[in-house]
């Protein structure tokens, strides 16, 4: 279980600041959470909190009892916590296999990778050599990070905005991959998305709207209100034009 207690983020200097998460306080206990809701409201943010990429203005972190509020990115994934970035990132030299062990922090045999990467949907022979550079595309370098983070198995998985820069093909191979990760992985898992498609996988939805909790539930819940949000955007930008 995750606790965020009054967790709040200013940026600035001494002559201005500026509030993006506003004691936001949650408690993550559902097997699949999405965070959802407008630009610049904070989920991206949040995320990078719980990861121990950046570091809270105030506010306390549990993870399953134990504060982790000051613990670094290294600490976190120590603690069981795994974090994939909107762009993976490039490891220009490292294959595959050897990413896909590094990330496991243990030795795998090849049989063990080709089992994880058939479960992103990608061909064990085709990709397990291959050298993460340029030559492999968003959804693939997307899927790879997911195998990572299956090798890993930990107790929770954050996914910032993963539909980021690809393709439909590869979007719509994605969410097969989260409802296979939903049905059969253990741990909890948390999205940042603003993709219906996602959300519908979620058991729990968590809308946050300038830098607070607005609304969370399930989906059944939680959809209607997006679409309100989103009519009522879309009305005010029609006024304006």
């Amino acid at each position: 279980m995750l606790e965020l207690r009054n967790i709040s983020y200013e940026v600035g200097d001494d002559n201005e600041s500026r509030e993006i998460l506003k004691n936001v306080s949650l408690t993550i206990e559902d097997h699949f959470v999405a965070i959802t809701g407008p630009n610049g409201g904070g989920k991206s943010t949040l995320a990078k909190i719980i990861a121990g990429i950046i570091t809270p203005t105030s506010g306390q972190i549990i993870l399953d009892g134990e504060e982790i509020t000051g613990l670094n990115i290294t600490e976190r994934a120590r603690s069981g916590i795994s974090y994939a970035f909107q762009q993976p990132v490039h490891f220009k030299g490292l294959t595959v296999k050897d990413l896909v062990s590094l990330a496991a922090g243990r030795t795998m045999t090849v049989p063990q990778i080709c089992g994880v990467l058939s479960e992103v949907g990608l061909c064990a022979k085709e990709y397990i050599d291959r050298e993460i550079n340029g030559s492999l595309s968003g959804g693939e370098l997307k899927r790879i990070e997911i195998a990572m983070v299956l090798a890993r198995g930990t107790k929770l998985s954050i996914f910032d905005e993963p539909e980021a820069g690809i393709d439909l093909w590869s979007f719509n191979s994605l969410i097969h991959v989260f409802e296979k990760m939903r049905r059969d992985i253990n741990g909890m898992i948390l999205i940042i998305s603003h993709q219906e498609r996602i959300l519908n996988v979620a058991d729990r939805i968590i809308l946050l709207s300038d830098g607070m909790v607005s609304a969370e539930g399930g989906k059944d819940e939680i959809m209607p209100k997006l679409m309100g949000m989103e009519a009522a955007c879309s009305a005010l930008t029609q006024k304006a034009e």
